[in-house]
């Protein structure tokens, strides 16, 4: 099959496209830096480089493409986040169809069911709703849990201040992913027909912040460790002073906010609330040990 993906070497797209060159097809990967086409191309596929709210460069790109795979940044720009995510899922959505794309597989998160009061997965929700509206083409949207290594950005904080935590408290449930499960199933998808309009939850594990911070610990010879519920005002100011824009701050405070309503999970529980992935915490507590000593 000829297969296009996106999200250049990130978590996710790196051992995604690594499954696919395995599997005897022929890839080509879109980036946004041009520094990356060595290394993109040492894994045996071909390197695309463009923006990805470009139609032109993307209807290039997927032209005879069996497949598309489809993920959107975490966040786009300093401010209008979430409509720069939609217009970017605009513009995969007119790239797919000018192109003729029949399969397409697109990355989502757990939440995207919401319209809001979930932050920037309230960008993923928009483009959901637009890839709704292509005919001709299945496609698969697969609903990711938080994924696990996001704890590596709470390392400076449990090493520095023994705090470890979030503006949600310690028994609020988590669906949570290894980025790994998130390519096989990508590449699984990619690989199938499919069937009109799908959404599949691809969850590892599902836990709390008070089980994590219980197996985290005793690994990084911090047995005391506990979860931190931060108010929400708290969070922000941290964020703030670390340089994050102040729409984004807000932005990841919401989500937090919607964890701690039920919004995040609602969804998922309702409907699957099952973790099908095979990486669990207990195994993703040797990388966070890794990255823990490292840094």
């Amino acid at each position: 099959m000829k297969i296009t993906t996106t999200g250049s070497l990130g978590n996710v797209a790196k051992p995604l496209v690594k499954k696919l060159v395995a599997a005897g097809h022929q890839v080509t990967v879109i980036t946004t830096k041009a520094e990356r086409k060595d290394e993109i191309e040492a894994l045996g596929a071909v390197a695309a480089v463009g923006s990805i709210s470009d139609v032109s460069f993307l209807t290039s790109a997927f032209s005879d493409a069996d497949a598309v795979y489809a993920m959107m940044p975490p966040s786009m720009g300093p401010s209008n986040m979430i409509q720069n995510i939609a217009d970017a899922g605009q513009a995969y959505a007119q790239a797919i169809k000018a192109a003729g794309v029949p399969r397409v597989v697109m990355l989502s998160s757990v939440g995207a069911d919401a319209a809001e009061g979930t932050g920037l997965v309230q960008g993923v929700h928009r483009v959901e709703q637009i890839f709704r509206e292509l005919s001709g083409v299945n496609i698969t949207i697969l609903r990711s849990g938080f994924f696990y290594v996001n704890f590596f950005r709470d390392i400076p904080l449990i090493r520095n201040m023994n705090i470890f935590g979030n503006n949600y408290g310690g028994d609020d449930q988590l669906a949570l992913t290894h980025p790994d499960d998130i390519a096989a199933a990508a590449a699984e998808e990619l690989q199938a027909k499919g069937n009109g309009f799908e959404v599949k939850y691809i969850v590892s594990d599902i836990s709390t912040g008070n089980k994590i911070a219980a197996l985290f610990g005793p690994a990084i010879g911090k047995p005391e460790l506990t979860w931190t519920a931060i108010p929400d005002e708290q969070l922000k100011q941290g964020m703030l002073s670390a340089g994050l824009p102040p729409e984004l701050a807000g932005l990841i405070t919401e989500l937090g906010q919607g964890v701690r309503a039920g919004i995040v999970t609602k969804d998922f529980f309702a409907t699957s609330g099952k973790a099908r992935g095979q990486i669990k915490l207990e195994q993703f507590v040797e990388e966070f040990k890794s990255r823990y000593q490292q840094a």
